[in-house]
């Protein structure tokens, strides 16, 4: 996926971000959000209106972890979306998201990948180096 860009200001580009979006087969509300520098992460759950979306049925939900890379240029505010299954490399995911979005066997989900154990652990990796004091030399 590209970058998104738009004229409007960083808080703008958040607030856009972070509102619910209604669409055709499914429901999209953010249920927790952070910003870690220009990565705004978010916890969104899905709702599906029609049976089949993301192999739910209809009125059934998920919860994602999403990755919004967020940067400013001439005066423009743009995003390039990103959302677990597609190992972000960026790992300052608040921990408590990991919970919010428990991981689902691939065979429940139908064979549908919304999440990524590799990605899972360097979210843990990177927490516990941040809690483990630097050797002093």
């Amino acid at each position: 996926m590209g970058w998104y860009f738009s004229r409007q200001t960083r808080d703008q580009l958040i607030r856009e971000l972070i509102e619910p979006q209604e669409g055709e087969n499914a429901r999209s509300e953010v249920i927790a959000h952070a910003l870690r520098g220009n990565v705004l992460w978010s916890v969104a759950r899905i709702t599906a209106k029609q049976a089949g979306f993301m192999k739910l049925a209809a009125g059934d939900s998920i919860n994602v972890i999403r990755c919004d890379l967020l940067q400013g240029s001439g005066g423009e505010w743009g995003h390039k979306p990103l959302d677990e299954s597609m190992h972000p490399y960026y790992y300052s995911c608040p921990l408590r998201y990991l919970d919010m979005a428990p991981v689902q066997s691939p065979e429940w989900r139908g064979g549908v990948a919304v999440q990524s154990p590799e990605w899972r652990e360097g979210v843990l990796a990177h927490h516990a180096r941040r809690r483990t004091p630097a050797a002093v030399a």
